[in-house]
């Protein structure tokens, strides 16, 4: 006879009764069946019993292992009955009343049959990661994925004699998960010869491990198969291990990043540009520090210039000193609004504006402090937005706080030859890089953007000594920074290769039923508002959430950053309430009800998390794809850097909230028995806190109840 079963789960119950009995042992041979659902006893390749409990019947009756009418038996008889039937996590109570079926008492299992019992039921432990091969540009230690690439890696690059950084570099996911769990496409080896070809010969020289199970050729791919027991055991563990800082590596160690982003100008409306801006920002910052970098979040206030000597003027007509400590950005705008318009039937007031910012720049002590008291009531009004949407700045820095940088700048572009004469001003022609030319400082003296920006980042490179500089500005700004970044090219900056400017697209239908202005704080409050009135919908939900205001806050928040964060940064996108306020489809409210599900399962399970679980038992299919989407955000971690895309983090903490639901009507904890309820609670809590990281990593606030 012989028991054909499937390779990955011979039940131990069969095995331990072919195993426990001598004439078992020798008529029984047992097959590993890889395309097999169920154990098949054959005779002669003609099939005789199907299924796990049909089988171990028809063995121990075939054998006569015991007398199932003896009332001794009865409760070995029911015991098979219950765990043959049901569910893989009670094969080892079934051993051991299998094994006892040799005429002893069931209350005194044979100690051989409970040694059989640990020997079959035990799993081999997982090798060190420290003998994994370390790949240049992997993190093994910090990323499971890395494990099983590093594997394929060393190994193909002794069939295929090209070094393991370069093909670790080529591997990928597939088209689909039915070819495998990682592909190389040999035209990114720039192999001589047919691809196809060399995929098949590399495929049969490729010897599996206990890691990698399979390599096959699909035409010019060649495709790997894992182990998915060792994918979710080391998955698992490394959550368990890494919890909030899950997914973060140490790529970045002992490197500076300054990344300004946010930057709104004093007295006008924090608006959608600088929405996107800090959104944005906040990412960069929060990607960076995952990836190890020490950051500087900077915000740059657009805080000198002439219009900062027409809000005096116009202070000076409309000012209200009550109205400037109740909301001093409001009231900046509606006075710089306002002078604005009587300088239309006015225009002297410019004069007196231009005269204004002269003294400004010329140190007047009475011009200067009433500019300084505009920025610091604005700053402090700027920082309670800030503490509402979760971000926080290292530096608070400005246009005004640019000090002899700025000169030095201007003298070494006079030595350097790169300035002209133009009308009385002085320019920078840079046409013949298809750049144009560009004003540094005006006819009075005056400076302008460009020379600030150069002194600026001088001085910062002088302080912090960083190792990259990021802008983060809309693209309406792009030739501003590409004349910028050539100019410090030509003047030979040390720091010249080191800066870079991420710029995003425009917000569109942003209109308000307040007038054509929009503040932020009206979008956040109305977001608010909406989510607030949803919550109360469900009264009995409502009743258990401790702050129902604040949830509806951040609920409110989560729809503005991740309706922004769901396009490529670079296109524009169409504001959209109605979509930004569903708790339908792809949006913020829905991926924070994925996580407070998440949150109430282990609540409501009344167990504690038991990182010893046995992860043996997690099978499913369902339950292998959320420890391969869980096993896959440290690759998502590592390459935000390469294109500064928070849509990707966005589209993956979505993959993992769609993974989840498609299981929690199949793969319940409560009512589970104990060993399956431990694991699919550690795998339930391994995919919040992932999704948890990736939330936090888009600057959302998880919430637990909602």
């Amino acid at each position: 006879m012989e028991l054909k079963a499937p390779t990955q789960a011979i039940p131990y119950s069969l095995l331990a009764l072919i195993s426990s009995n001598d004439k078992l042992k020798s008529s029984v041979k047992v097959v590993p069946q890889p395309d097999a659902t169920e154990p098949v006893l054959t005779v002669n390749d003609k099939t005789l019993i199907t299924g796990t409990a049909s089988v171990a019947r028809y063995l121990i009756r075939s054998q006569q292992l015991f007398d199932e009418q003896l009332p001794e038996a009865q409760a070995e008889a029911r015991l098979l009955d219950r765990v043959l039937s049901g569910e893989k996590l009670q094969a080892q109570s079934a051993l051991l009343a299998a094994l006892a079926w040799d005429g002893q008492s069931s209350s005194a299992p044979n100690p051989d049959a409970v040694a059989l019992v640990e020997a079959l039921s035990a799993k081999p432990s997982l090798p060190a990661v420290e003998s994994i091969p370390e790949v240049e540009g992997s993190s093994p230690a910090f990323n499971v994925a890395d494990c099983f690439k590093n594997l394929i890696a060393t190994q193909l690059a002794s069939i295929a004699d090209i070094p393991a950084a370069t093909i670790y570099a080529a591997i990928d996911l597939p088209r689909s998960l039915e070819h495998g769990d990682y592909a190389v496409a040999l035209p990114r080896l720039r192999v001589k010869g047919n691809p196809a070809a060399i995929a098949a010969e590399w495929a049969k020289a490729f010897k599996p491990n206990d890691h990698i199970t399979e390599a096959k050729a699909i035409g010019p791919f060649l495709n790997f198969r894992i182990n998915p027991d060792i994918l979710v055991r080391r998955t698992l563990s490394m959550v368990s291990k890494y919890d909030k800082k899950y997914g973060s590596n140490k790529d970045g160690e002992g490197k500076t990043v300054i990344v300004e982003f946010s930057s709104p100008n004093i007295a006008k409306p924090f608006h959608a540009g600088h929405l996107r801006s800090t959104i944005i920002g906040s990412f960069l910052r929060n990607a960076y520090e995952a990836n190890g970098w020490k950051v500087i979040a900077m915000n740059y206030l657009g805080d000198w210039g002439k219009q900062y000597g027409l809000l005096a003027v116009g202070y000076s007509r409309f000012g209200d000193e009550e109205k400037l400590l109740n909301d001093p950005i409001k009231h900046l705008y509606d006075v710089y609004v306002a002078v604005n318009r009587q300088a239309e039937e006015e225009p002297t007031i410019h004069d007196e504006a231009r005269a204004y910012f002269k003294r400004m720049e010329d140190g007047d002590e009475e011009a200067l402090s009433l500019w300084r008291r505009f920025r610091e009531l604005s700053i402090r009004k700027y920082k309670e937005v800030y503490g509402r949407l979760n971000i926080h700045f290292d530096v608070y820095w400005g246009e005004s706080q640019v000090g002899d940088g700025m000169q030095r700048a201007m003298d070494q572009l006079v030595n350097d030859g790169l300035l002209q004469d133009s009308d009385g001003a002085k320019i920078i022609d840079l046409s013949e890089y298809k750049l144009g030319k560009t004003v540094v400082q005006k006819r009075d003296g005056t400076t302008l953007y460009l020379t600030r920006d150069i002194g600026g980042a001088l001085e910062r490179y002088e302080k912090y000594n960083f190792d990259k500089l990021v802008y983060v500005v809309a693209s309406q700004q792009d030739l501003h920074f590409k004349q910028l970044f050539k100019t410090l090219e030509l003047l030979k900056a040390p720091f010249a290769d080191k800066v870079e400017h991420i710029n995003f697209g425009l917000v569109q239908g942003m209109s308000t039923r307040k007038g054509t202005v929009v503040f932020l704080e009206d979008i956040l409050d109305e977001a608010r508002d909406v989510m607030h009135e949803v919550m109360r919908k469900n009264e009995k939900k409502y009743a258990e959430v401790e702050n129902p205001e604040k949830v509806a806050d951040e609920i409110g928040l989560s729809g503005v950053k991740i309706q922004d964060n769901s396009a490529r940064r670079v296109k524009n996108y169409e504001f959209d309430r109605n979509r930004m306020f569903s708790f339908e489809g792809d949006t913020g409210p829905y991926i924070q009800y994925a996580h407070a599900r998440l949150a109430s399962i282990e609540r409501k399970s009344g167990l504690q998390v038991n990182h010893n679980a046995d992860l043996s038992l997690l099978t499913e299919p369902g339950a292998v794809d959320i420890c391969r989407t869980v096993a896959q955000y440290p690759d998502v971690v590592k390459s935000i850097l390469n294109g500064c895309e928070p849509c990707n983090v966005v589209t993956y903490a979505f993959k993992l909230a769609h993974d989840i639901s498609g299981v929690f009507d199949q793969l319940w904890v409560r009512g589970a028995e104990p060993a399956v309820a431990d694991a699919r609670l550690l795998m339930y809590w391994s995919a919040r806190v992932t999704l948890g990281n990736a939330m936090r990593l888009l600057n959302l606030d998880p919430l637990e109840r909602m």
